[in-house]
């Protein structure tokens, strides 16, 4: 099975059956992943090209890994050493990117929308590798792959998203990523974090994390985008470790079975402590190695590959 769309620019698009086919495909890679030599010719002759104009480690470098352990070359792309300094826009960037043989443009950048842009004006493949506070889909992709090889199905699973929703393009996707999905999704943060239509999305608001932590599946913190915050949110990092953090207190008092997620980097002493990353629920380290294999799948779909057995 193929995707209705020859671009994957968020989960907003996607119907349930399209996202478990990428999560199918995945499973395929991940298993690829496994191997001596990890590597397939699935994409032989193919390029891409990671259009980062904000900072990345885990998802620029997932890419990366992504498109080689298919045969496929990657091209990453400075901002600081591009004509882009010079004043060159978007569109003329990309445009002459594509007119040097790429195939795909992967493309993360702080304006939303940005993505969509593209998209209407290349003849490239685009994936939407995050677009200022709006989606995020492939890391709501590698989310839901973590969470079903944990727990299996997610239909009727309590996710909880915990931190800053407002400006996470994470939490957006997510929400719309695990509903998909069947699950049910509540959210929980300060006030000054929660937008007005989150509701819209068929979740549950929480402001006191206490009230609900006991009551859910999965964990899923979210890192505080100090970098999008325009206004003071919260008064004091302390305040917001005290009420909304997953404090090693906290994390006694869950459940052995609850499963905790974080997109990364994790702000320790924060959103988190340390003792998190060492619960043995804690799927941290697994999402980045998934993420891998996500984006060898949606590379893979979009690009029209040969069969990845080789």
């Amino acid at each position: 099975m193929t995707l209705r769309s020859r671009h994957l620019l968020g989960i907003e698009g996607l119907d349930r059956s399209e996202i478990l086919t990428i999560l199918g495909q995945a499973r395929t890679f991940r298993e690829v992943l496994d191997r001596a030599i990890p590597i397939v010719p699935a994409l032989r002759g193919r390029t891409v090209v990671n259009l980062f104009f904000e900072a990345s480690t885990r998802t620029s470098t997932s890419f990366n890994l992504a498109a080689s352990r298919l045969s496929c070359q990657c091209v990453n792309f400075s901002k600081a050493t591009s004509s882009v300094s010079k004043g060159e826009t978007l569109l003329d960037t990309a445009r002459n990117i594509e007119a040097m043989g790429v195939d795909g443009i992967i493309i993360r950048h702080p304006a939303a929308g940005a993505p969509h842009f593209l998209a209407r004006n290349v003849k490239a493949f685009v994936v939407n590798a995050g677009d200022g506070a709006h989606e995020h889909p492939t890391q709501a992709l590698l989310d839901a792959f973590t969470l079903r090889e944990k727990l299996g199905d997610l239909e009727g699973k309590r996710i909880l998203i915990v931190g800053d929703i407002a400006h996470s393009r994470v939490a957006r996707s997510n929400l719309l990523c695990f509903t998909k999905l069947g699950a049910k999704v509540a959210v929980c943060g300060p006030p000054t974090m929660i937008p007005p239509y989150v509701e819209d999305y068929g979740c549950e608001v929480f402001y006191r994390l206490d009230r609900i932590l006991g009551e859910v599946d999965v964990v899923n913190m979210l890192r505080v985008q100090q970098e999008r915050i325009t206004a003071s949110s919260f008064p004091t990092v302390r305040e917001y470790r005290a009420l909304y953090g997953l404090t090693a207190a906290r994390l006694r008092k869950l459940a052995p079975e609850v499963v905790i997620t974080h997109p990364g980097p994790v702000n320790w002493g924060v959103e988190m402590d340390f003792d998190v990353a060492d619960f043995s629920q804690t799927l941290i380290l697994p999402q980045v190695t998934n993420g891998v294999a996500v984006r060898m799948a949606v590379l893979f779909l979009l690009a029209g590959g040969e069969h990845p057995e080789g």
